[in-house]
């Protein structure tokens, strides 16, 4: 399910989340922490994979990088800016650890060879729109809220403190991350699961 690259990424983003929550936190503990993320990593990415699968289609998961800046064209970074590891540790560093950006990883998705065969109802296109994309980014958001849920109700209220910032800074219609997905993908959708994302992190503030 999941190729060396990916694996390389997951590990390597769990270190660096990890690593800002319990440094900036001192009652997080790092082994702690890196459980929770990676934990929290793996949830998301299991829902999207799964929704894809459903799609006839298929992703893979990668650092979260940014290869042009500004608004004009042909303005690009020499080499793509690793995005996804450098603004969690700029955001943290800035914010003395009262913010924590955990949006690092997105998607690339593509149909498979059999999908063209499938030319009825939800597959009225062979090409991956952006309504099905849209999908398969939403699936990991809400697979991150529900265990968030899940978290609470067992007592492991860090993991889901985790579970609700992941949500919510992957929901954040920005870049390559899943918010922007899923914004283009469907308004409803993106606003339905913002809502939710809301009301979870105003409860990790003042219950969580």
């Amino acid at each position: 399910m999941f190729n060396k690259k990916e694996i390389s990424v997951i590990i390597l983003t769990t270190i660096v989340l990890a690593f800002i929550i319990s440094v900036l936190n001192i009652k997080d503990l790092f082994l702690a922490a890196l459980i929770f993320v990676f934990l929290t990593i793996s949830i998301n990415i299991l829902a999207k994979k799964v929704a894809a699968f459903y799609l006839d289609s298929e992703i893979e998961i990668k650092l979260w990088e940014v290869e042009r800046y500004g608004f004009k064209p042909g303005r690009h970074f020499k080499r793509p800016f690793p995005a996804g590891v450098m603004i969690p540790i700029i955001v943290g560093g800035l914010t003395l650890g009262y913010m924590q950006w955990l949006a690092s990883l997105v998607f690339d998705v593509k149909a498979k060879t059999y999908r063209a065969a499938k030319r009825h109802g939800l597959y009225s296109f062979s090409e991956m729109t952006e309504f099905h994309i849209g999908i398969i980014a939403a699936s990991g958001i809400l697979a991150n809220l529900i265990f968030a849920v899940i978290g609470y109700l067992i007592g492991f209220n860090d993991f889901s403190r985790i579970n609700i910032y992941y949500a919510f800074f992957n929901l954040i219609p920005l870049s390559d991350l899943d918010g922007n997905k899923i914004f283009f993908g469907s308004i409803l959708m993106w606003s339905f699961l913002s809502g939710l994302a809301l009301i979870g992190l105003a409860l990790a503030f003042t219950v969580v």
